[in-house]
């Protein structure tokens, strides 16, 4: 397995989600399957997954890779203008902690662009046109940053530590589709949360659940 550099999360090391997708292909489980990262992914590195923990060439635990509990509540839909609507405030447009991520930077050159804005009662939601090709790696990106938005605030970035993601079924390439989140709780430096894929007639294509880190105070990285 490896993480290529254009599948950038914070500067340097791979996007959570995409990472995570990734690895739980690589684990192969029937059913909907949880990652842990323990360590930020690394890019263009080859990694090697055994009994459910990937690591990196030197031995470093990277992450863990475990079947997943129940399916998490879907994020309730919303519609596609309502969607649009959210997008156009997201906030990171005026104050990313990494632009460059693949799923949620607006300075990505090729990313997915997704730009989850808040609704009036906490939720985010952004549309989302996938790329030519899709596939669950995709999926488990676009499931990410939707939630961890739902905490972000100017000066307080967060960054993913475990996703579990349940996929009903990829959405068609080139299509137009939405994308919720919403917390559930905040405790200490952690946020649990949750996001939920919708086509734009409201059909549940995936949902994900996931513990997000807040960065301790400081100059970002």
């Amino acid at each position: 397995m490896i993480i290529e550099a254009r599948y950038q999360g914070p500067p340097g090391t791979g996007n959570g989600g995409w990472s995570a997708g990734i690895f739980a292909g690589a684990y192969g489980a029937d059913g909907p399957v949880e990652v842990t990262l323990r360590r930020p992914p690394p890019l263009d590195t080859p990694l090697t997954l055994a009994d459910g923990d990937v690591r990196d060439p030197d031995g470093h635990l990277v992450a863990e890779v475990r079947p997943a509990g129940e399916p998490p509540v879907p994020v309730p839909p919303v519609d596609p203008a309502t969607a649009r609507a959210a997008s156009a405030g997201y906030q990171g447009l005026v104050d990313h902690p990494f632009p460059g991520c693949y799923v949620c930077g607006p300075e990505h050159p090729d990313g997915l662009r997704i730009h989850p804005g808040r609704l009036p009662d906490g939720r985010t939601a952004a549309p989302w046109r996938t790329p030519a090709q899709v596939g669950a790696p995709t999926v488990w990106a676009a499931l990410d940053c939707p939630g961890g938005w739902a905490v972000i605030a100017p000066g307080r970035p967060y960054v993913l530590g475990r996703l579990a993601v349940t996929l009903d079924a990829l959405p068609a390439p080139g299509g137009d589709y939405v994308v919720t989140g919403a917390v559930d709780t905040v405790e200490g430096r952690l946020a649990v949360v949750r996001t939920s894929l919708y086509d734009g007639a409201g059909g549940l294509l995936g949902r994900a659940r996931a513990t997000w880190v807040a960065l301790p105070a400081g100059p970002r990285p």
